[in-house]
């Protein structure tokens, strides 16, 4: 029975950790395929601990202990270890959601107007979503020109994506819970499924294999996005969580050398920046420094010619499709100029009806791109 006591405190301890160790950024957790075993866990983690529970329990009281009361150390320590991994470890507790979700006009805004945002239009009106804030957050829900949208972003893997925050047709409720292979994941309310935030794909779970509706968004400075949105209200910060904000913009300018969020300045490395773009069901990868370079970039992907622009300051981007092969754009300050038709850096027509399409482009780690668009082609 003192056997049992010690295999049932052991096996708890174990559990415990192992129920953290494979949805947090701990020693080679995130290299390994191993979501399934970590949403096995979480889904019969009360069957676990009851079950070393009565071990523990059983052995306690059916054992002959000289000094039954010197038992309370490890059992304290146990429950120790337990809090840590429930309540200080967890994702939702580390990284909470607004208290109240602030949005002001431009007059009245107090974020830097250097600071990147995930900017969103629907139908008419248009909202501003701070890097500095989503990066703790992790993701937000608001609505848009009358659709509710969940806003998400992940530091690790530099991934800003908007979703429908809608599963099996109704409006959901989403909390963070943990990260696989370096990107987040949300649960959803009603099914615990587990949706990877790079993809809105959920991965574990009753729903395992669906997709969230992806909303069309943009990675600008607020100063850009303000310009082509004057009228947008932007995110303000929650007082509840200024500590939590990060103060400076050396994640956003790519100077933090964090393990996890920092950048490297060369190119095609793990934590090098790269434009991932999407056309129907293909990939393409554009290397930030070139892109710098350049500040256009012609070029094809799915046989569709596309056009990579970058707005003076090297921090506002936009893809969009040309309208023919030998279609050549130029850039004067912010401006496209085609067959003497100007465009607005975000592709709207200045002096003609005509606009360019837009494509869905991204800013994220190279490492994160390859690893959740297999088959990306690199430019």
């Amino acid at each position: 029975m003192k056997k049992l006591f010690w295999l049932g405190l052991s096996g708890l301890v174990l559990f415990e950790i192992a129920n953290v160790y494979f949805i947090m950024p701990l020693p080679g957790s995130q290299q390994m395929n191993s979501i399934d075993i970590a949403y096995f866990l979480y889904k019969w983690r009360w069957i676990f601990r009851v079950l070393f529970g009565l071990m523990i329990i059983t052995g306690l009281l059916r054992s002959r202990w000289k000094r039954k009361w010197v038992l309370v150390i490890p059992v304290l320590l146990v429950a120790a270890v337990a809090y840590m991994a429930n309540f200080k470890m967890a994702a939702d507790t580390m990284f909470q959601q607004p208290r109240q979700l602030l949005l002001a006009g431009a007059d009245k805004n107090k974020v830097d107007s250097n600071r990147l945002v995930i900017g969103v239009s629907i139908n008419g009106e248009a909202k501003a979503y701070p890097i500095q804030f989503l990066g703790y957050h992790h993701h937000i829900q608001d609505t848009v020109g009358g659709k509710p949208i969940l806003v998400t972003y992940c530091t690790v893997c530099r991934t800003g994506r908007v979703f429908e925050p809608i599963v099996n047709g109704k409006k959901e409720k989403f909390r963070l819970v943990g990260m696989d292979h370096f990107n987040a994941m949300l649960e959803d309310a009603t099914t615990k499924s587990w949706w990877r935030q790079v993809t809105g794909e959920a991965i574990a779970g009753k729903l395992k294999g669906e997709r969230l509706p992806e909303v069309f968004s943009t990675q600008t400075s607020l100063a850009e996005w303000l310009k082509l949105n004057p009228t947008s209200l932007i995110m303000q910060a929650d007082s509840s969580f200024i500590k939590s904000y990060s103060a400076t913009t050396k994640y956003e300018d790519g100077k933090s050398r964090d393990n996890l969020t920092g950048t490297d300045s060369l190119s095609w490395k793990d934590k090098s920046w790269v434009i991932g773009v999407k056309i129907g069901k293909e990939r393409k990868a554009y290397d930030w420094n070139q892109l710098k370079k350049e500040r256009l970039i012609h070029d094809k992907a799915a046989n569709t010619p596309l056009l990579l622009a970058l707005a003076p300051g090297d921090k506002s981007f936009f893809a969009f499709e040309r309208p023919g092969n030998d279609a050549r754009f130029s850039l004067s300050h912010d401006t496209l100029v085609y067959n003497n038709r100007h465009f607005r850096i975000d592709g709207k027509g200045i002096d003609t009806s005509f606009s360019l399409k837009p494509l869905p482009a991204f800013q994220e780690f190279w490492h994160s791109w390859r690893t959740f668009n297999p088959g990306t082609e690199k430019y």
